[in-house]
């Protein structure tokens, strides 16, 4: 008993068809798919994640990738925040690492 797939088709009395419309419809279906699951939810979080960055003002409170919540004290034009974390310590950050703004007094509940 052979399991081979070409022993098969070569012992089989009929001819091997395909044709390369098939090949493209495929791959066209699949390249949908790729862009309807994966490119244009990405594209959307993107766009909303620079609207949140360009919307960060002084005393936001925001936090952070790393876990992190302060009140922002400075927005430098460089692309750099400083946050205060408590009244002695302040961060300074790229401004892409901010997650979300918090409402106001979220820092004083925890």
């Amino acid at each position: 008993m052979n399991f081979f797939v070409f022993d098969a088709i070569a012992n089989s009395n009929t001819p091997l068809q395909s044709t390369s419309y098939s090949l493209v419809v495929m791959l066209f279906f699949f390249s949908l798919i790729f862009y309807f699951m994966i490119l244009r939810p990405q594209k959307k979080r993107d766009k909303a994640h620079k609207e949140l960055i360009s919307s960060i003002s002084k005393e936001d409170e925001v936090m952070t990738t790393g876990g992190l919540i302060g009140r922002v004290v400075k927005v430098m034009d460089t692309g750099y925040i400083s946050i205060a974390l408590n009244d002695t310590n302040v961060v300074v950050i790229k401004r892409d690492f901010i997650t979300t703004i918090l409402p106001k007094g979220t820092m004083k509940k925890l």
